[in-house]
C-alpha cells in the first residue's frame, strides 16, 4: 500500500516526490539548495549526473511505502527503466524549503 504523494508530511519532500514522478527537472531542480549533496548507499554522487541517470533518462518513479521523522524519511518502492524496481530508503535534509542533501539505498 503506497500514500499518495499529496498526503506525505513535508511539504519539500513531498514537491521531490511530485517532480520525480511527473519527470519534471525544471521543478526539481528548484528543489535543490545551491551546493546540494547526495549518496547512492552510501557513496557521495555527483547530483546532476546521477539524477539524470537514475531518474530523469530512466524514467525513475517513486512509490512512497512509508514516511518518518515529519516526512524526511520515506521508504519507497522504486523504480525505472535501468534497474526495473527495488525497495528503497530515502534521507532529507531540508533547509529553508530547499534540499541541501538527500541520502538513497537499498531499504
Amino acid at each position: 500500500m503506497s500514500i499518495q504523494v499529496s498526503r506525505l508530511s513535508d511539504p519539500t519532500v513531498r514537491s521531490f516526490v511530485a517532480a520525480v514522478n511527473a519527470h519534471d527537472k525544471d521543478a526539481f531542480e528548484t528543489l535543490l539548495a545551491p551546493g546540494a549533496t547526495m549518496s547512492d548507499d552510501g557513496s557521495d554522487r555527483d547530483v546532476a549526473d546521477w539524477t539524470d541517470r537514475e531518474i530523469f533518462s530512466s524514467n525513475g518513479h517513486m512509490d512512497v511505502e512509508t514516511e518518518s521523522d515529519g516526512g524526511r524519511v520515506l521508504v519507497v518502492s522504486y523504480r525505472n527503466d535501468t534497474w526495473g524496481e527495488m525497495r528503497t530508503k530515502w534521507r532529507f535534509t531540508v533547509d529553508g524549503g530547499k534540499i541541501s542533501r538527500f541520502e538513497t539505498g537499498q531499504a
